[in-house]
């Protein structure tokens, strides 16, 4: 099991954020731009563990010795159910440096997106305070 997906399942967000790199790039599934940076990243995957209800790995994808992983969820946010996929890529030292996420249906990532934007503007305090 990816030591990303442990930390995850643990509910243990500060094991998750230690395992991203520095120069870590989160692709959304709502937003055209990607964040670059583990303080945007981190204060991103901090808000989806209280967005996601009843989120669950599903099935994990990949050979765990290689940089490339794909990690299968199911998750509900309000009254929609969705489908999604965490991609990550590994560096030279094992910490993630990009993660992109995938959902569907359409109708699960609007409840996704709309919950998220909700959020954004404490997403950025937090982001900026990290940063500092």
């Amino acid at each position: 099991m990816h030591a990303f997906r442990a930390a995850v399942e643990a509910g243990d967000i500060d094991a998750v954020e230690a395992l991203l790199a520095e120069d870590v790039v989160f692709s959304s599934p709502v937003v055209f731009k990607p964040y670059p940076g583990k303080a945007i990243t981190a204060a991103i995957l901090r808000a989806v563990f209280h967005v996601f209800e009843d989120f669950r790995y599903v099935r994990e994808i990949g050979d765990p010795a290689a940089p490339d992983h794909a990690l299968v969820f199911t998750a509900r946010v309000g009254d929609r159910e969705l489908t999604g996929c965490d991609f990550l890529h590994v560096n030279e030292d094992g910490l993630i440096d990009e993660f992109m996420v995938m959902v569907r249906p359409l109708s699960g990532a609007h409840a996704l997106a709309e919950a998220m934007g909700a959020r954004f503007d404490g997403i950025v305090q937090e982001a900026e305070a990290r940063s500092a």
